[in-house]
């Protein structure tokens, strides 16, 4: 293995932690209405525990409600039950044929906490990069040991995978300071 391929993987590695963390992110509740809050949301349908998503369909008819209409009716008492065994803090209003969502305002202590939450999910997300460089440099010092690289070459490379590893975390922490903001946000 060389340099170069240590170097990628370690950058996959920490591609794939920023998405998780975007990901992550989209589910913490800001006070608007967005669908991907409802993605953990699991509809027992015909025995069969299924994503929201794919037993109805989701809407937002305004920035503070859902619109969740079934594609069979029969499962509207399901996806009420659903809906209340989360943990959404929402209380489905069934008319027989929608399920009518209201999103509650959020009070500035849940606030502080759901920005507390951000900032313990973009810890995690460091953490994972700062593994993924650690990985990287035992890699890199694995093929200096084997003598596959001399060991100028192995603390430029170790030099490289830090600078990318800055570029990262500084990543995380934009990501994580705009949803705090948008949480914080009246």
């Amino acid at each position: 293995m060389a340099i170069a391929d240590v170097k990628k993987n370690a950058q996959a590695k920490m591609e794939k932690t920023l998405n998780a963390l975007s990901d992550e992110l989209k589910k913490v509740r800001t006070g608007r209405a967005q669908v991907s809050m409802l993605d953990g949301i699991r509809v027992n349908y015909y025995g069969t525990p299924s994503p929201l998503s794919q037993v109805a369909s989701i809407s937002t008819p305004d920035a503070k409600s859902f619109l969740i209409a079934p594609w069979e009716v029969a499962i509207l008492k399901d996806i009420e039950q659903a809906i209340i065994k989360s943990e959404l803090g929402m209380a489905p209003m069934n008319d027989g044929k929608v399920i009518r969502l209201k999103v509650p305002d959020l009070t500035e202590e849940r606030r502080k906490d759901l920005a507390k939450q951000v900032k313990k999910i973009a810890e995690e997300a460091r953490v994972a990069v700062r593994m993924a460089r650690r990985d990287a440099n035992d890699e890199v010092k694995k093929l200096q040991k084997d003598k596959a690289v001399s060991e100028d070459e192995g603390k430029k490379a170790e030099a490289d995978i830090q600078k990318v590893t800055d570029d990262f975390i500084k990543k995380v922490d934009q990501v994580a300071d705009e949803k705090e903001k948008s949480i914080l946000t009246i």
